[in-house]
């Protein structure tokens, strides 16, 4: 394919050029990076590169219009009513559209009409409903890098655009601590698109996200300072918390730039401003959120999740603030308790039901405001936010019950507060929108009877229209004598008389031919001819006043945009927690207690998600205290260790999200961070082995925990040979309960760690339990005091489908290793020398160990070979004999 590069296309000579692709050329220079969706009439067309860019991805046909330099000019197209879906698609794949209108009118233009980009559609400055997912926000972020001497100050700040929350966050540090904090909060934002420098150093892009590069001046501080005061319009920051951001303000003053010029207005819905700090919530990093699977599966699917699970929320602006609060849990244990307190108020008042079915009738009222203030909202939002905000009043008569003669206060006050009728605003839509009007403006019928009497008027011409031909048709078949005779009218033609070929000879005079069909011809006559003009143009002149009255209504409401944002906030806040309270009842989940002093004591706690896939799921205690914060955990694999871990750190979370957890009671003192490191997977793309991985992730938890941290450990070790792992189990152990003295989960299944609590009293050993028979294993999955007595690793093999024989030679060199360790002198120091391995040099299943005398090795080989399930009473005996001889050998 000979693709014509922009440089290439830049050097065309454009005055050889015809007009419109020379208009088509200035357009495309102002937005040289992004696909230029061209407007020809009903499609929008894509030239040069980009139309064979945009037909790769869209799997379009590609063509060609004209020529320039003797070669033909590429092109390909979309229907102007199917853009949507091939924006959502371009969009999905990371790249940006400029979409460019015809603001011209063709029957005055002299050569090619007027066109302009009225909007540019980048990955995270989506507003429309059809491009964003419902339940999830998609952020723009920029980030700005300023160094002194050796230490880096990052500053971050996003916006999404779709409910207008602006955030800013600022970090120093050394360049690799400033590096690892700025992975970790950008795993946390999960930004759509990131706004970097032309020359950052500090940042890499970013895998999974669209990342752009604008220039280094659009970073300046004093800029961006100023920028957030006109856009807040306020003369001071300190209000916001934002006293002494420097990096962050310049972040600020990109992001800024950039999200207005892609939507070519101000932003009028972005009225405030959030500072957020790093003791704030409680810290996740990226392995805790996808070991402890929030939002997504380990495999990466939306469910079986935390989310999934308990998003019975009715209105998408809950369930997106649901997301929110599961990955910001706040360390403030003020905020869960509120609530808690709103949960058993409505749970207690039974209005959880009554509530939902309220609810479910509310629309998107978040990113319908924010479309109004963006100029961009349709007919439909107008008529959605209108019945929407008819519910608010049986809404908060419902919050008001939950209270019955207490007081009215908290949280839920606060609700009951916000969702006040905004009375104006609602009278201006019943009053102005139909009750189900267009899909677009440009299809009228928006406006309400009664609402503009021009406007009506226009209507009554038009509507008039069907009386008149039904009373010319009965006429004109009464003069002409044609029975089948037919009066209509189509968009193409206008009005018609009809008449078949066959009665054509009875037509009269004053018939003149429009059109000539296969089996019949249409005709205009005179008196036609006057209402068509007379009725088209009323219709034209009520398009244009619908438009019109359109752009005043839009106005008329951005007064209210303040006061739709607070009620959207009030509605997402009742909605999630009316999500929480239904599913805490119906799964009997409990309150919990936050108190002040360390601890975490759960009693018959419960893994959220793993309870609704198993029919009968058992319950295990956990308790931290002070004095005793790492608990041991032994116990064969598919035993439960890892569904015990994450369920302790799951009911940690909710505690602190706000929710109910699924427990029969649990108290949590505080804390400031939940780390895991659970499993391990080869790191390929980073060249990281799965041993790397483990050591990383070890490493900043190590670097990170603190006495208030909540740590899980599962397997450590497991990636390298046996007495490095264990050496290093052992030191991570020692480490967590000296140093960090955090609570922590350890699981493991070197049995020689068990022996820490002799030396550690704050260490504690439980094991999951599991009961053998047979050559088979039952798991129980109850958490017991004390070391697991062995891991049933060739039992769990067994089920697993090994091959029997396998099987049997791993018992059989078993019984070698464990007679071989019950001969030798038991490892007394852990960091000994290990001795020479007795196996070296062996083939798989060669001689026996020479420590082992010849009539030894021949008794445990007539062990090895019994099998007790097989054998009658007298054979059993007679085995017993030969074993006694072999023994006495």
């Amino acid at each position: 394919m000979n693709m014509q590069s922009n440089q290439e296309i830049a050097n065309i000579a454009r005055s050889k050029l015809t007009p419109m692709m020379q208009q088509y050329m200035g357009i495309k220079d102002h937005h040289p990076t992004m696909l230029v969706f061209y407007r020809m009439g009903d499609f929008y067309e894509l030239f040069f590169e980009d139309a064979e860019k945009a037909a790769r991805l869209l799997g379009i046909t590609l063509t060609a219009r004209g020529a320039a330099s003797g070669n033909p000019i590429k092109m390909c197209g979309v229907p102007f009513h199917s853009l949507d879906g091939y924006l959502a698609k371009l969009v999905k794949l990371g790249e940006s559209v400029a979409i460019c209108e015809q603001i011209g009118d063709p029957a005055t233009s002299k050569g090619p009409v007027e066109r302009k980009v009225m909007r540019v559609v980048t990955p995270g400055t989506l507003t429309d409903a059809d491009l964003l997912p419902e339940k999830a926000e998609r952020p723009l972020l920029a980030l700005c890098s300023i160094t002194q001497r050796k230490t880096v100050t990052t500053g971050l700040a996003w916006l999404s655009l779709a409910s207008g929350a602006l955030k800013l966050m600022e970090f120093s540090g050394s360049s690799e601590t400033v590096a690892l904090r700025l992975q970790q909060e950008l795993e946390r934002i999960v930004p759509a698109e990131i706004l970097s420098g032309d020359h950052g150093t500090l940042f890499d892009d970013h895998p999974t996200t669209h990342v752009n590069r604008v220039p280094d001046w659009h970073f300046d501080v004093a800029g961006g300072h100023k920028a957030l005061l006109d856009q807040l319009g306020v003369a001071t920051l300190t209000g916001f918390g934002a006293d002494g951001l420097g990096a962050a303000f310049g972040a600020a003053g990109a992001l800024l730039r950039y999200a207005q010029s892609t939507q070519g207005r101000g932003l009028q819905h972005v009225r405030s401003l959030i500072t957020e700090t790093e003791s704030e919530f409680i810290g996740l990093d990226a392995a805790t959120r996808r070991n402890l699977e929030l939002t997504e599966t380990i495999r990466g699917q939306e469910s079986p999740t935390l989310f999934s699970l308990l998003d019975h929320c009715r209105t998408a602006m809950g369930s997106r603030m649901l997301r929110h609060w599961l990955h910001h849990a706040r360390r403030e244990q003020g905020v869960a308790r509120a609530r808690h307190q709103a949960i058993a108020a409505l749970m207690h008042s039974e209005a959880a039901a009554p509530l939902a079915a309220t609810l479910a009738q509310v629309p998107d009222i978040e990113r319908i405001t924010t479309r109004i203030a963006l100029l961009s909202a349709r007919p439909r939002d107008l008529a959605a936010l209108r019945d929407g905000l008819l519910q608010l009043p049986a809404l908060r008569e419902r919050v008001t019950r939950c209270y019955g003669d207490e007081p009215c206060d908290g949280l839920l006050a606060e609700i009951h507060t916000a969702l006040a009728t905004p009375e104006t605003c609602l009278e201006l839509l019943v009053r102005a929108v139909a009750p189900e009007p267009a899909a677009m403006v440009r299809d009228g019928g928006v406006f309400a009877r009664g609402f503009d009497a021009e406007l009506d008027e226009l209507r009554a011409l038009s509507e008039n229209a069907g009386q008149f031909l039904v009373d010319l048709e009965t006429r004109e078949r009464a003069r002409t004598g044609i029975a089948n005779l037919r009066v209509e009218y189509n968009k193409v033609h206008g009005f018609y008389i009809e008449v078949t070929h066959g009665q054509t000879d009875k037509v009269p005079d004053d018939y003149r031919r429009r059109q000539t069909l296969k089996n019949a011809e249409r005709y205009i006559t005179p008196e036609l001819k006057v209402f068509e003009d007379k009725a088209l143009s009323a219709q034209d002149k009520a398009l244009v006043r619908e438009k019109l009255l359109y752009d005043i209504l839009l106005a008329d409401l951005a007064p209210h945009i303040g006061t739709l944002q607070t009620i959207a906030q009030g509605l997402a806040q009742l909605d999630t927690l009316n999500a929480l309270t239904e599913h805490a009842q119906q799964h009997n989940w409990a309150a919990p207690q936050l108190v002040g002093e360390p601890c975490i004591n759960i009693v018959e706690g419960r893994h959220p998600v793993v309870e609704k896939q198993i029919e009968r799921f058992i319950a295990n205690d956990c308790r931290f205290v002070n004095e005793r914060r790492l608990l041991l955990i032994t116990g064969p694999n598919m035993g439960g260790k890892s569904t015990f871990m994450r369920q302790v750190a799951l009911i940690t979370l909710l505690a602190y999200v706000g929710s109910y957890v699924p427990a029969a009671s649990a108290t949590i003192g505080p804390i400031d961070r939940i780390f895991t490191r659970i499993g391990a997977t080869d790191d390929l793309a980073g060249g990281r082995s799965t041993f790397m991985v483990e050591m990383t992730e070890s490493a900043a938890i190590l670097n990170g925990a603190t006495e208030h941290s909540l740590v899980l450990m599962d397997e450590v070790g497991r990636g390298t040979s046996t007495f490095d792992g264990l050496a290093l189990a052992w030191a991570i152990a020692r480490h967590l309960i000296d140093s960090s003295r955090s609570f922590t989960l350890f699981a493991t299944h070197y049995f020689e760690l068990t022996q820490l609590p002799d030396s550690h009293p704050s260490a504690a050993n439980v094991h999951l339990s599991a009961v053998e028979h047979k050559d088979s294993i039952v798991f129980l999955h109850a958490v017991q005091p004390g070391p697991a007595s062995q891991s049933y690793g060739l039992q769990v093999a067994q089920l697993a489908g090994v091959p029997q024989p396998v099987i049997k030679a791993a018992r059989k060199h078993l019984a070698r290793l464990e007679a071989q360790a019950l001969d030798t002198t038991p490892q007394r120091d852990l960091f000994a020398a290990p001795a020479s391995d007795p196996y070296a040099g062996e083939e798989e299943d060669a001689a026996p160990v020479a420590a082992l005398s010849e009539a030894q090795q021949a008794l445990l080989d007539a062990i090895a070979e019994l099998d007790p399930d097989a054998l009658t009473p007298r054979d059993a005996l007679e085995q017993l004999y030969q074993l006694k001889r072999l023994a006495a050998a």
